[in-house]
C-alpha cells in the first residue's frame, strides 16, 4: 500500500505543522497548538469540500480543560497582584515590605501557571505517524525532556523564567544591602527572567505562525501569545528602569519602572482571561 505523502512546516528543527495527503485523496494536518490547546486536529475526506476536526478522547479532553483553567487563572490572579504590588509603590504608603509581600504571592501564581502550561505540553494528545487522522492521549507525566518540540520548549523557558523571578522577589526581602548587592541579587535575576519570558513569546509565534512572521486578527492563539509579548516588553522597560544607580543609590526611573510593572501585569492577566476561551 503507498504511503501517504507528508509535508512538514516550521523554523529550524521544530516542526509546527504537518500535512498528510492520504492515498485516496483524504487529506489530515495537525497544528501543534490547535492540537494541544484544542485537542483536535483537521480532517479533510476525498472529494468533500469542507473538513471535519477529529477529536482526541475524553480523558484527554477532560485534562486540556482542566489544565488550561488553572494555569490561565494562575495567570489571571498573579498579574493582578503584580499590578497591585505596583500600584501600592507608586501611589500608596510605599512600604517596601508591603510591595515585595504582594509581588511574592502574584509570583506564586506566576510559578503555578508557568509549570501548568509545561504540563499542558507534556500531556497533550499526541498524532499518530501515518495521518490515519487520530490524536492519542499519552499517559500522564510530571515531567519530560523534549527539547525539539518548540511548544515544550516555549513553555520550559516561560517556566524558567518565573522560577528566576521567583529569586529575585526572594531576594527583594533582604535589608541592609549595597547597590552592588542589589544589582545582583535583586536586579539581574529580574532582568534574566524578563530575557526568558520575551524568548519564550517569540518561540509562541513560530509555533502560531509555523516559522513565518504572521498577522493573525481572527485567532485567538495569536492574540493570546502577542499581548503576553507586550507583557514581557513591558516588564523589560520596568527592569531596566529599576536599576539601582551607584551614583544616588536609586534606580534609574522609579516612575517608568512602576508603571512598566502595573501595564504588563495587566497585560498578563488580560492574556489568562483569553486563554479561559481557548479550551477543547
Amino acid at each position: 500500500m503507498r504511503q501517504p505523502e507528508r509535508r512538514a512546516e516550521g523554523a529550524g528543527p521544530f516542526t509546527t505543522r504537518l500535512t498528510w495527503h492520504v492515498p485516496g485523496g483524504a487529506t489530515t494536518v495537525w497544528e501543534s497548538r490547535i492540537a494541544r490547546r484544542r485537542g483536535t486536529l483537521a480532517v479533510r475526506p476525498p472529494g468533500a469540500g469542507a473538513g471535519r476536526h477529529n477529536r482526541a478522547d475524553d480523558v484527554g479532553i477532560g485534562r486540556l480543560r482542566r489544565l488550561n483553567l488553572v494555569s490561565a487563572l494562575a495567570f489571571v490572579v498573579g498579574g493582578a497582584l503584580f499590578a497591585a504590588g505596583a500600584a501600592v509603590a507608586q501611589f500608596g504608603s510605599g512600604d517596601a515590605t508591603l510591595c515585595a509581600s504582594i509581588y511574592f504571592v502574584g509570583g506564586l501564581f506566576f510559578n503555578t501557571g508557568g509549570y501548568v502550561s509545561l504540563l499542558q505540553v507534556i500531556n497533550a494528545p499526541r498524532h499518530t505517524g501515518g495521518g490515519e487522522g487520530r490524536l492519542i492521549t499519552p499517559r500522564w507525566r510530571w515531567w519530560s525532556y523534549e527539547p525539539m518540540r518548540v511548544d515544550w520548549l516555549s513553555t520550559f523557558v516561560l517556566f524558567a523564567g518565573t522560577l528566576v523571578f521567583a529569586v529575585s522577589l526572594l531576594d527583594s526581602f533582604l535589608r541592609g544591602l549595597s547597590v552592588r548587592q542589589v544589582n545582583r541579587l535583586v536586579w539581574a535575576p529580574d532582568v534574566i527572567g524578563c530575557v526568558l519570558f520575551l524568548i519564550s513569546g517569540h518561540l509562541g509565534f513560530v509555533e502560531i505562525c509555523h516559522g513565518r512572521f504572521c498577522l493573525r486578527r481572527r485567532s485567538l492563539g495569536w492574540w493570546i501569545v502577542a499581548v503576553n509579548q507586550l507583557g514581557s516588553v513591558l516588564f523589560m522597560i520596568s527592569a531596566i528602569a529599576a536599576f539601582t544607580r551607584p551614583a544616588s543609590g536609586g534606580p534609574v526611573n522609579a516612575g517608568i519602572a512602576n508603571w512598566g510593572t502595573l501595564t504588563g501585569a495587566l497585560a498578563f492577566s488580560l492574556a489568562g482571561v483569553l486563554q479561559l476561551y481557548e479550551h477543547p
